[in-house]
C-alpha cells in the first residue's frame, strides 16, 4: 500500500473534545448509533481537505479547534515536487496536515509545519482522500480523472508520453509564431526606429577611451584664454618685466660670488642660489611655451565642443556612459536583423508547426485507438461489480469522445454513464441524485480501477443506504477486497460490512458533569460480537450466535 492515514487528530469539534485516533492499513469499519458523532469524523477529514471552516462547530466552551492528520507511507514522495513548488518543505515519506480555526474567524493550515492556502490543501487532499457519500469531495466526477482512471485501466503510459511530448512542442512552436506574428502592426516603425539609432551610434564611431581624453583636451581648449593670461603673467613676472625675478636674482647672485671670495663656506648656499636661478629660467621658458600651445585654431575648438556634445546626447538617448551606447547599439543591430529575417523565421516556424501538428495529431489518435479498446472492457468490468452490488438492471458505459481542439491528455473526453435501472436512460455520475447509489457506484468503479487507482484512502459514509442481505455481504466483500490496494474507511449501519472489517470502531455518547462527549473505541473479541449482535437487532443469544457467524 503506497501511503496510509496514521494518525486523526481532533480537538474541540462539535462533541468531541480531544481524540488522538491511531489507525491500521486495510478496512476500517466505524459503527455506532445514531447520533453518537460517527459524522465528526467525516467533518474534520473534509477539514483537512480543505472545505470551508465552520465556526459553529466549534465546541461549546472552546476558542480554537484543531484537525491534525498524519500520513505516512513511500508513494508520498510523489507529492514532493508539488510540495516544493507551493513552498511546503516535503516529508520525505510523511505528510502532516493541520488545521486550526477559532471563534474570532482565524483560520489557519499548514502542511508539514509550513503555513500554506486552502487551495494548495484542497489540491493536495484530492490526491489524498476519496470521501464517497453525501459530500461533495469525490474525485471520480471529475471529467479529468475520469480520462485519468480510463489511461491507467488502458495501460496507455507510453501513448500519453508520446502525445504529451508531441503537444508540448506544439504548443512552443504555436508560441514562437504568435510572438513573432505580434510585431506586424508595428513592424515597419520600429524597424525604421531601429536602422535611425543604428546609423546614428555607428556613425560616431565610437570608443570607450575616446571620451576621457576628448574631455581633458576640451577643457583646456575652453578655457585657452585664460591660461595663456595666467602663463604669459608668470613668465613675464619671471623673465621679462622691468623688475622680473631673475634681473633681481642676477643683482642677488654677484654679492654671494663677493661672499664666496672672502669666506669660502658660503659656497654652498652660492651654489643652490644659482641652481634655483636656472630652474626657475627653466619655468619661464615652459611656461612660454604652455602659451604658445594653448594658442589654438577656433576651428579646433569647435571639432572638439561639438564631438563633447555628441557624446552627451548619445549618453541621454541610449545610456549613462559610452560603452552603454555601444551596447545598445549592438542590440539594436541584433533586433533590427530579427525583424528584417521575419519573413524568413515566420516560414520556418510554419513548417516546423505543420510537422508537430502531424506529429501530435498520428500520437493522438494511436492514444485514441487504445482508449477506444479498454473503454468497453472498463464499463463491462464496473457492470460486473455493480451486479454484485444489488444493480441487476443497470447499465455502465465509459463513454470516449473527440474533440476538435487537443488538450494537455489528447483529443479525447470521456463521460462514466450510468443507469440504475432498466428503461432508465444513461445518465453522467455526476447527476446521481442518491448519496447511497452514488456511493454504491463509486466502490464498484473503485473495485475495478483498484490497481490503478492511487488515491491512498478512500472514505465511504454510510454507503449502506436502502441496502440488505447479500447485497450487504457483496459490499463488505468489495470493501475487504478493495483494503488489498487502499485503506478503506467506512461508517456503517451494516453488521455484514462491519465484521468484514480488518479493524472496528464504535462511537458512543456520554455525559459528563453535564457535557456531552462523543468517544471512539476500538472493539475486539467479545466486545466485537456484541457490537455486531447490537447491529443486527439487540444483543440477544440468536443475534450473539449470528455476529459470530458473520465474523467468522
Amino acid at each position: 500500500m503506497a501511503a496510509v492515514l496514521t494518525l486523526l487528530r481532533i480537538k474541540n469539534l462539535a462533541l468531541v473534545e480531544d481524540l488522538q485516533w491511531e489507525l491500521a492499513p486495510g478496512f476500517i469499519a466505524v459503527t455506532g448509533e445514531t447520533g453518537a458523532g460517527k459524522s465528526i469524523i467525516i467533518g474534520a477529514l473534509q477539514l483537512l481537505l480543505g472545505e470551508r471552516a465552520d465556526k459553529s462547530l466549534i465546541r461549546t466552551g472552546a476558542d480554537l479547534c484543531v484537525v491534525e492528520g498524519v500520513f505516512e507511507g513511500d508513494g508520498l514522495r510523489a507529492l514532493d515536487a508539488a510540495l516544493s513548488e507551493a513552498g511546503v518543505e516535503p516529508g520525505h515519506g510523511q505528510l502532516i496536515v493541520k488545521r486550526s480555526f477559532s471563534a474570532t474567524g482565524a483560520n489557519r493550515q499548514f502542511i508539514n509545519g509550513s503555513p500554506t492556502t486552502l487551495a494548495v490543501l484542497k489540491t493536495l487532499g484530492d490526491d489524498l482522500v476519496d470521501l464517497h457519500g453525501p459530500h461533495d469531495h469525490q474525485s471520480l466526477l471529475s471529467s479529468d480523472r475520469q480520462l485519468d482512471l480510463l489511461d491507467r485501466f488502458a495501460h496507455a503510459d507510453d501513448e500519453l508520453r508520446a502525445f504529451g511530448e508531441a503537444y508540448r512542442q506544439r504548443q512552443k512552436l504555436s508560441a514562437e509564431r504568435a510572438a513573432l506574428s505580434e510585431v506586424e502592426a508595428g513592424r515597419e516603425q520600429e524597424l525604421s526606429l531601429l536602422k535611425h539609432q543604428v546609423i546614428e551610434i555607428a556613425s560616431a564611431r565610437l570608443d570607450p577611451a575616446e571620451e576621457d581624453q576628448i574631455n581633458s583636451r576640451y577643457r583646456l581648449a575652453s578655457n585657452s584664454k585664460r591660461l595663456i593670461e595666467l602663463s604669459g603673467a608668470v613668465a613675464r613676472r619671471l623673465a621679462d618685466a622691468d623688475d622680473a625675478v631673475l634681473a633681481q636674482l642676477a643683482e642677488t647672485q654677484r654679492l654671494l660670488r663677493e661672499l664666496e671670495k672672502i669666506d669660502g663656506s658660503i659656497a654652498p648656499f652660492a651654489q643652490a642660489h644659482a641652481a634655483s636661478v636656472v630652474e626657475l629660467s627653466e619655468i619661464a621658458r615652459a611656461l612660454s611655451a604652455y602659451a604658445e600651445r594653448l594658442d589654438l585654431d577656433p576651428a579646433q575648438l569647435a571639432a572638439l565642443e561639438e564631438r563633447v556634445s555628441l557624446f552627451e546626447t548619445l549618453k541621454r538617448k541610449y545610456g549613462g556612459t559610452i560603452s552603454d551606447v555601444i551596447i545598445f547599439g549592438e542590440q539594436a543591430a541584433e533586433r533590427m536583423r530579427k525583424i528584417e529575417g521575419r519573413d524568413a523565421e515566420l516560414e520556418r516556424l510554419a513548417r516546423d508547426s505543420e510537422a508537430a501538428e502531424t506529429v501530435m495529431r498520428r500520437a493522438g489518435e494511436t492514444l485514441r485507438k487504445r482508449r477506444a479498446k479498454a473503454a468497453p472492457k472498463l464499463a463491462e468490468n464496473i457492470r460486473r461489480n455493480l451486479r454484485d452490488l444489488g444493480f441487476t438492471r443497470s447499465e455502465f458505459e465509459a463513454q470516449l469522445s473527440a474533440q476538435n481542439e487537443p488538450h494537455a491528455h489528447g483529443f479525447d473526453r470521456v463521460e462514466l454513464l450510468f443507469s440504475p435501472n432498466a428503461g432508465e436512460p444513461l445518465k453522467p455520475l455526476r447527476t446521481i441524485a442518491s448519496s447511497g447509489e452514488i456511493s454504491r457506484v463509486m466502490l464498484a468503479v473503485k473495485s475495478s480501477l483498484a490497481a490503478q487507482d492511487e488515491v491512498p484512502l478512500l472514505v465511504f459514509d454510510e454507503i449502506d443506504a436502502n441496502v440488505g442481505g447479500e447485497i450487504a455481504n457483496a459490499v463488505g466483500a468489495k470493501m475487504h477486497a478493495l483494503a488489498s490496494a487502499h485503506q478503506i474507511l467506512c461508517i456503517t449501519h451494516l453488521p455484514q460490512v462491519a465484521a468484514q472489517a480488518t479493524t472496528h470502531f464504535v462511537v458512543t455518547k456520554e455525559v459528563v458533569d453535564g457535557r456531552t462527549h462523543s468517544r471512539l473505541q476500538e472493539v475486539r473479541g467479545k466486545a466485537r460480537r456484541e457490537e455486531i449482535a447490537r447491529m443486527l437487532g439487540g444483543r440477544t443469544d440468536s443475534a450473539l450466535r449470528h455476529a459470530a457467524t458473520l465474523l467468522e
